[in-house]
């Protein structure tokens, strides 16, 4: 049985190999091979691997046809070519994706601001906060996102750097994106009160951001280099 799914393989292997497509051959010395789709009295389209070539028949100056077989032959042959350049575009955006991205700060005393964007909709000036484990919102930013505070649960307690705690609505934002890049479902904190620590800004960016990438700090050109795990 084994012996005879082998055979059967090795003999689509060699016939995908010798399979031939229709061939279009012009009058101008070129020819284009493909699998004939429609023609009328004037024109004949010809679809190609990812796509339809449409051709005047006063182009043309003869035509050869494949098999039933070899046509279906070529389909598969196109749709693995298709997969194969898929992967492959996929595999060269997780490697674009990984690369190291700079982006630009600016500073207000000691505190470094970076402009982010919030569920891809709301701007946010957010001061990096290393010791912050979640991303922190002051109040006002809930009516931007358009979040109704009264029906968010859980509430939570937030301890800042002086040791207050002050009370805060947990929540999980769709997105945070410094720009270009981004991170999903990223948990964050609205406060209910004020902070006096948090003088410039919406808030904190905090490590349930920052957490997702290797960081540094270059206060030379004032740029944050985030490189994704």
């Amino acid at each position: 049985m084994k012996k005879a799914m082998v055979l059967s393989l090795i003999f689509l292997v060699i016939f995908l190999a010798k399979s031939q497509a229709d061939t279009l051959y012009l009058k101008n010395g070129r020819s284009i091979e493909g699998l004939i789709k429609s023609q009328d009295e004037e024109t004949i389209e010809l679809g190609v691997c990812q796509g339809v070539i449409k051709f005047d028949k006063n182009e043309i100056e003869r035509i050869e046809k494949s098999a039933p077989q070899e046509a279906q032959a070529i389909r598969l042959k196109w749709e693995r070519q298709i997969v194969q350049a898929q992967q492959r575009l996929e595999k060269q955006q997780e490697e674009e994706e990984r690369m190291p991205k700079k982006v630009e700060f600016f500073q207000a005393g000691q505190g470094i601001i970076l402009n982010v964007t919030l569920n891809k909709k709301v701007e946010a000036a957010l001061v990096l906060d290393t010791g912050a484990s979640l991303v922190m919102l002051r109040k006002g930013m809930a009516k931007k996102l358009r979040i109704n505070l009264d029906k968010v649960k859980p509430d939570i307690k937030l301890t800042l750097a002086d040791g207050r705690k002050i009370d805060a609505k947990y929540i999980v934002l769709e997105s945070v994106k410094a720009q270009g890049v981004d991170a999903e479902n990223v948990e964050a904190a609205i406060m209910l009160e004020e902070a006096g620590e948090i003088n410039f800004g919406d808030g904190l960016l905090g490590m349930s951001f920052l957490g997702r990438f290797n960081f540094k700090v270059d206060q030379k050109e004032k740029k944050l280099i985030l490189e994704k795990f």
